[in-house]
Formats: C-alpha cells, structure tokens, sequence
C-alpha cells in the first residue's frame, strides 16, 4: 500500500514537471505565431541611445553571440533572411536624458513596453514574410529604422 506522503509527493512533482513542459512550450511560441518554432534564433541587438543629434536606435546583430555596440549604426536597415526566428533584444541606454524607450514592429506583432534606463526586454518573432517593414518607437518618433525580410 502505498502512504499518503508519496501520493502527495508524486502529484508535486507530476504537476512541477507540467508546470515547466507548460512555460516551455509557450516560451517557444514567437510573439507572432501560434505554434512553437524549435530552432536556434539569430540575435539582433538594439539599443535605443541619445546622441548631440537626438534619440536614435542602433544596432548589432550576431549569429556568434553579444558583441559591443558600436554606436554607428544608427538607425539602421537589418536584413533578415526570410524564415528566420529572430531573438530581438532590446535596451534602453539612454544615459543623457534617462527618458523610458520602446520598439515596435507591427507587421510581426513586435511591441516592447515602456523601458526604463538600462532596462531589457527580448522577443522572438518570425520572419515569415518578405518585404520592407518599418520598426519604430512610439515616444520619440524620430527613432525608426526598418526590417528587410530578404527572400
């Protein structure tokens, strides 16, 4: 027979070990999708940024993993080979005015919150069409850039 301690015991672990198959499943579905995508995602890097011109984006993106932003490519044209899932990573270092920033890509359902000085957020989209699509930031509308899709 078995006690009512291993039952309990049992059932934890049953529903600890759902509880995590259950985050990672949804963690895998990319924000404009519906089903979990299973592939190595391509970072891109984006800090938003003040400089003596105003708020700008810049960006780096890397298959090898984080390297230093360089501060030159402002606002710039990422190219993206259609089919990719993208790991977009996003960061406010605007240590000049310290005002909060976002990003936004509509036609991949790409929307950051409000983020504050030196504060992150990553998202995972599909590149799943091809095109020329506009990224922007929604407080300082002088931050754009946009997203080739290449075939």
């Amino acid at each position: 027979m078995v006690s009512k301690g291993t039952i309990i015991t049992v059932a934890i672990l049953i529903a600890a070990v759902a509880g995590g198959v259950y985050y990672l499943w949804i963690s895998a579905v990319p924000v404009n999708g519906t089903t979990p995508v299973f592939a190595t995602a391509s970072n891109v890097y984006i800090k938003a940024i003040h400089t003596d011109q105003g708020y700008a984006f810049d960006e780096q993106s890397t298959k090898t993993g984080k390297r230093t932003l360089s501060g030159t490519n402002i606002d710039p044209s990422i190219h993206i080979p259609k089919g990719t899932l993208v790991a977009l990573h996003v960061i406010n270092e605007d240590k000049d005015t310290g005002s909060e920033q976002d990003l936004n890509i509509d036609a991949f359902n790409v929307h950051t919150k409000h983020l504050k000085y030196f504060e992150a957020q990553t998202m995972n989209f599909l590149a799943d069409k091809e095109g020329t699509y506009p990224y922007y930031s929604t407080l300082h509308p002088e931050m754009k850039g946009t997203i080739v899709v290449d075939p």
